[in-house]
């Protein structure tokens, strides 16, 4: 009851500040893009619950095996398709290839009701995986363009960023009350029809048109552009090494915190979205006071501060495992490392993309944002395993501290990297 009692409290902490975001909402074309990717997330939430209940009924015991291996086939999707999506459709509206990718999600939503054989779900979510991943790259690599504002982009990012963190705590919650009125089944309908709204509202929104590309470079030298601007410029760089950071203290959460709930401190099977919460709730408290922040700091500043409260959230999960405390103390400290590496994380993601706007025009972005998904999904390629294999086959503290280990170096890295040829001038506050 007490943790409960923290996640209301922190809530009511994070509702206050959306009203200093909303202005970015009157500006048409965000925010029915911002509609179309809060329903597309929502459903994406849902997906995976009513995915989980699927698995069970095909594998049994074997289930997470089954969730396991398609998590793998998600991450290999976004880190292989990605580059080469964003090669095969440069020339392409980008109307259309929103509207294209949503229509793909929602077919693959609708046919997973129907499946019985283990393969056939790992078939369709390497295709489902592959539309989000020409999606969300394409979806970020718009909004530049439609909020040229500085101080207005960084609030979309806000609430962009509020949007994922709202979706990893809210749609277990949407997807467990439907549960109670349909059969799991039904939730992949649902599902269907969040792409389908998610899709009507790109059709209905006026998009900038597109900037003509010439293709002088081959196939692969276009699949390759993103990541080689990566490499040139020093920035993108310190991004890249940032990314690392990130994703070691979220392989740690995504993979362990049911065993730091069950096994460490006894929790029930409804602590572990407890202590998700909190991890959430720190992450939305930090997207929603970064808009103010950036006109005091520069973007290359809290980024890096971010990679220090990660590499402290990560050790601090090394002690608790290390500790095993009890249930009370540990619950309350529990809850304060995950909120800590939420906190951490939000400031290094809710910026990269003023990062990736600054070093790029209208005839790279996409090629940058597209890399900037790739690149940032194979970290998680790394951690994921990491974290499951060291923590089951030696203990929970040494899989922390193999994480906290990786975390530290990726963020001294980042801060040689992007402070190389004196690249902080990318980096100003917003005026």
């Amino acid at each position: 009851m007490c943790a409960r009692a923290h996640v209301q409290c922190m809530l009511c902490v994070v509702i206050a500040p959306t009203v200093s975001l909303g202005s970015v909402l009157a500006n048409t074309a965000f925010r029915r893009l911002f509609t179309a990717q809060v329903v597309a997330l929502v459903g994406t939430g849902v997906l995976t619950v009513a995915l989980g209940l699927l698995a069970y009924d095909i594998a049994g015991s074997s289930a997470g095996a089954v969730l396991g291996t398609a998590l793998a086939i998600k991450m290999i999707a976004y880190v292989g398709v990605a580059p080469i999506v964003s090669a095969l459709t440069d020339r392409l509206p980008r109307k259309r290839v929103l509207v294209s990718a949503d229509a793909v999600r929602a077919a693959i939503a609708l046919l997973l009701p129907f499946v019985d054989q283990v393969w056939q779900i790992y078939v369709l979510i390497f295709i489902l995986q592959s539309a989000s991943a020409t999606f969300t790259p394409t979806f970020q690599a718009v909004i530049p363009s439609i909020v040229p504002d500085e101080r207005q982009y960084t609030k979309a990012l806000s609430l962009s960023r509020l949007a994922y963190d709202l979706e990893s705590l809210l749609s277990p919650v949407v997807a467990a009350a439907l549960l109670t009125l349909i059969s799991y089944h039904s939730l992949f309908i649902g599902t269907a029809i969040g792409f389908v709204v998610s899709a009507i509202m790109v059709v209905g929104t006026r998009l900038p048109a597109l900037v003509r590309i010439e293709r002088t470079a081959s196939f692969f030298g276009r699949t390759t552009a993103g990541i080689r601007l990566f490499v040139k410029k020093p920035a993108l760089r310190g991004l890249l090494a940032l990314n690392l950071v990130v994703a070691s203290a979220t392989g740690l959460v995504v993979v362990n915190t049911v065993v730091y709930v069950r096994d460490l401190i006894g929790g029930s099977s409804s602590g572990l979205a407890i202590a998700l919460a909190f991890y959430g709730g720190g992450s939305m408290i930090v997207a929603l006071t970064v808009p103010r922040i950036l006109t005091a700091i520069t973007d290359r500043t809290l980024m890096l501060t971010g990679a220090g409260v990660v590499t402290a959230g990560t050790l601090a999960a090394s002690v608790f495992a290390a500790v095993a405390p009890t249930a009370l103390s540990g619950w309350i400290a529990l809850s304060a490392i995950w909120a800590v590496m939420g906190a951490g994380t939000s400031m290094i993601n809710t910026p990269s993309a003023r990062v990736l706007r600054r070093e790029s025009d209208e005839n790279t972005r996409t090629a940058i944002f597209t890399a900037q998904f790739s690149l940032s999904h194979a970290g998680f390629l790394l951690t994921y395993p990491l974290a499951g294999w060291v923590g089951a086959e030696v203990n929970q503290f040494t899989a922390a501290a193999t994480l906290t280990g990786i975390a530290t170096l990726a963020a001294v890295t980042a801060s040689r990297l992007w402070t190389l040829n004196g690249s902080t001038v990318t980096t100003s506050p917003a005026t």
